[in-house]
């Protein structure tokens, strides 16, 4: 049996011990054969004695580090999650059990090349924190100085890619047998989480994000980056300073401490959007876990962001994408929004921009029928992307982290300041910003051109329709070809089925037709034969 197979009979066992059909939604509308067998798994398996959260997350544990993942992901989103499957959850940040019969002493030393009191005047046994991939110690240099050091747990990258050569292999399924999933390229989104994956087993890799973002957030008070002491980092081990803080989900602490919440959520905005505009290099795997508050003075308190290893960046035209269709939804510019899918590629090039801009302006609409504050910017994004869908827009796999990154860091503000009006903080930032990267002498500069006639409206009409048509007879090429596909895979399976048959029916008819021949009587072989010759003629017509 391969691997994968093994994961996925894996998978389906630990699914059905947690009892993880009854966190399925029920529905009327569920076809009849999943509502069949999720009433056969009721009525056989025994009633659990946990709760959905609790079975939940120790499935997400059993199953390892890309659940867990996914897990910490869910725990951020209150807003969609109950608090009973949202808290368990949430002990997948910072709570999975620490290895067993593990020396960190051993594992040091070895890291090292030498004795690890060489580097380390006091080395903790016992775990500051343990994840899914990795788990952190306290310790002193030989100066005294308080660092952490954060080891990679051994072996993990050999469960890593049984996990994702088995979500490979059903994406490749999928991907071949749907013309829908084709279009969200599950393939490439799996091999790029499995690269994600696979970088946080590089603590050198970490080691250079964690001195960038430094660099990036240098004398700022929205965030602070601990020093890296890089000499003493190698590939499965990094040293850092260590910091004094309150972890963010600890949200009572910190009113009970007076932090400024209103401020410290509105801080959140702003370094969310200072990274992915400003610096285009975005911490990616911000959940509370990661993030620490420093309360040295509660009416101005900063960001302290741990765990590095996931970073992200975006090209510069999804940049200004993103940029520009913000801008266009603050002032309802539901034509301009619908311009720069067609013009950036995000929906065939013959779309009907009309249409486009009604379906946008439907579902947008409604957004600004709420109180600024109850405006979620994540499910805009995602509003954005599921209309460019509807007209098939092929997903973008390089927005992943920005869309996860999103869904972080608007969890995490709702949880500290419900009251959060993203818009507020969002709004003269991006106009700022837009200011800068948007020189307006190149627009002055156009209008002119086109005042003394010298810019190409009729050619660039002339190209569009051109391009227009190219990618009408693309696509239906793409469809001929999917077609043709379809039916070469239709006939194969008819001559399985068929040469099947006939050798079932030779089985079944052996023992006679032996028995005939033993009598000397030739007419049902010959008759026999002559059947199946013809069906195999009719089988290759």
């Amino acid at each position: 049996m391969t691997a994968p197979r093994r994961k996925l009979i894996s998978l389906i066992w630990i699914a059905l011990r947690h009892r993880l059909d009854l966190c399925l939604p029920r529905s009327d509308k569920a076809p009849i054969l999943l509502r069949t067998c999720l009433w056969l798994l009721n009525l056989l398996l025994p009633k659990p004695v946990t709760g959905d959260g609790e079975r939940l997350r120790d499935a997400f544990i059993e199953l390892g580090p890309v659940y867990i993942k996914f897990g910490q992901l869910l725990s951020t989103r209150r807003d969609l999650l109950s608090d009973d499957i949202a808290l368990p959850l949430a002990d997948l940040q910072d709570n999975v059990g620490p290895l067993a019969d593990f020396s960190i002493y051993d594992f040091a030393s070895r890291s090292l090349g030498e004795d690890w009191q060489n580097s380390f005047r006091v080395l903790d046994a016992q775990p500051l924190a343990s994840a899914s991939i990795a788990q952190v110690h306290a310790a002193e240099l030989l100066d005294g100085t308080e660092v952490v050091v954060k080891i990679v747990r051994p072996d993990i990258g050999v469960q890593i890619d049984a996990d994702m050569q088995l979500l490979a292999k059903l994406a490749r399924f999928l991907d071949r047998n749907s013309s829908e999933a084709k279009r969200l390229h599950l393939p490439q989104i799996i091999a790029d989480h499995h690269k994600v994956l696979l970088s946080e087993l590089d603590m050198y890799h970490e080691a250079r994000n964690q001195i960038q973002l430094r660099r990036n957030f240098a004398n700022s008070d929205l965030l602070y980056v601990p020093r890296v002491y890089a000499s003493l980092s190698r590939a499965d081990l990094l040293v850092m300073e260590r910091i004094q803080g309150i972890p963010i989900g600890q949200v009572d602490e910190l009113k009970r401490l007076g932090v400024d919440m209103k401020k410290l959520a509105h801080k959140g905005v702003q370094t969310f959007f200072t990274q992915v505009f400003r610096h285009n290099f975005f911490h990616a795997d911000m959940h509370p876990g990661n993030i620490f508050v420093d309360v040295t003075d509660p009416s101005n308190p900063s960001y302290i962001a741990l765990d590095c290893a996931i970073v992200g960046s975006l090209r510069d035209t999804d940049q200004e994408f993103l940029a520009k269709n913000l801008l266009a939804f603050f002032n309802r510019d539901y034509v301009t929004i619908a311009g720069h899918f067609v013009d950036n590629g995000w929906v065939p090039a013959d779309t009907d921009r009309q249409e486009l801009t009604r379906v946008i302006s439907q579902v947008c609409e409604p957004i600004f029928a709420k109180p600024l504050a109850e405006i979620s910017f994540a499910d805009f994004v995602m509003v954005l992307l599921k209309t460019a869908a509807d007209f098939q827009m092929d997903l973008q796999p390089q927005l992943a982290l920005l869309q996860k990154t999103l869904l972080y860091v608007e969890g995490l503000g709702r949880q500290l300041y419900p009251q959060l009006d993203l818009w507020e903080t969002a709004k003269p930032f991006m106009e700022e910003w837009a200011q800068e990267r948007f020189n307006p002498f190149t627009n002055l500069s156009d209008r002119l051109l086109v005042g003394l006639g010298l810019k190409a409206s009729a050619d660039e009409e002339r190209w569009r329709t051109f391009a227009t048509n190219l990618a009408a007879q693309n696509r239906t090429l793409v469809r001929v070809e999917e077609e043709m596909i379809r039916q070469r895979r239709f006939a194969r399976g008819k001559r399985l089925a068929g040469a099947s048959l006939m050798t079932l029916g030779f089985v079944l008819l052996w023992q006679p037709i032996a028995n005939v021949i033993m009598a000397g009587d030739t007419s049902l072989l010959a008759g026999g034969l002559g059947m199946l010759l013809g069906s195999a003629m009719i089988m290759r017509a």
